[in-house]
């Protein structure tokens, strides 16, 4: 079973996520202090976090950011709905995902789902094949990437993102293209994801020698993964 750790202060809405979430498959553990995520994430006790923005002691924001200095975890935040202040900061910090509160269990499922389905299940027939796009090397079997000779740590939805770039790089790509292929899902109006993604991704590749992105945009159009 899908281990999951949920963490949030509130115990009514905990319940409720939990119950519904052990009865679609998942083994949910939960707890109110944010330490237990930054512990689960240390020792791989669990797949997938669900963490709380609005936390007592230590926000989730930083807890989130104590996660990902220790692992490449799937994490999906709980916001509060219409603050996109957070929901960006979450994003530009490396989280998965976010669902706002007052959230729907089924919705909340279902993205899960989608995060660990981009975090650990390659495309059929991708075992063994080695995708190059420039300096870039992919392994969509493992999902490990490799920029410049070197290991590139990427969050699963970071990897969906970029390889659908490399599958076509040197071409633009709408966003719209971006998140049916990486995402299995149309992109909503004013949804600003994938450009807090791409964003991530950049500052993990750096810049080129003429100082810009290697990826490039197209303003309200898409975007493009430089070969050269």
């Amino acid at each position: 079973m899908t281990r999951v750790l949920l963490i949030d202060d509130d115990v009514e809405l905990t319940m409720l996520l939990q119950e519904y979430l052990a009865e679609e498959g998942f083994d949910v553990a939960t707890n109110t202090d944010g330490r237990a995520a930054i512990a689960a994430a240390a020792d791989g006790s669990v797949d997938i976090i669900v963490l709380d923005i609005m936390m007592p002691r230590m926000s989730g924001i930083e807890i989130l950011q104590r996660i990902r200095k220790l692992s490449q975890l799937p994490v999906l935040m709980l916001t509060a709905r219409g603050d996109d202040v957070d929901r960006i900061s979450g994003l530009n910090l490396g989280a998965d995902d976010y669902v706002p509160k007052p959230c729907s269990p089924g919705e909340l499922a279902a993205r899960l789902k989608a995060i660990l389905r981009r975090a650990k299940q390659p495309a059929p027939g991708s075992f063994g094949e080695m995708l190059k796009a420039g300096q870039l090397l992919l392994n969509p079997g493992n999902r490990t990437a490799e920029w410049q000779g070197d290991p590139l740590e990427l969050t699963g939805t970071e990897f969906s993102l970029l390889e659908v770039l490399a599958r076509n790089a040197g071409q633009l790509v709408s966003k719209q293209d971006i998140s049916k292929r990486a995402f299995g899902k149309s992109l909503a109006p004013f949804d600003r994801r994938i450009d807090v993604h791409i964003s991530s991704v950049r500052q993990k590749l750096g810049v080129r020698d003429d100082g810009q992105s290697w990826i490039q945009s197209v303003r309200g159009q898409g975007y493009q993964l430089l070969l050269d």
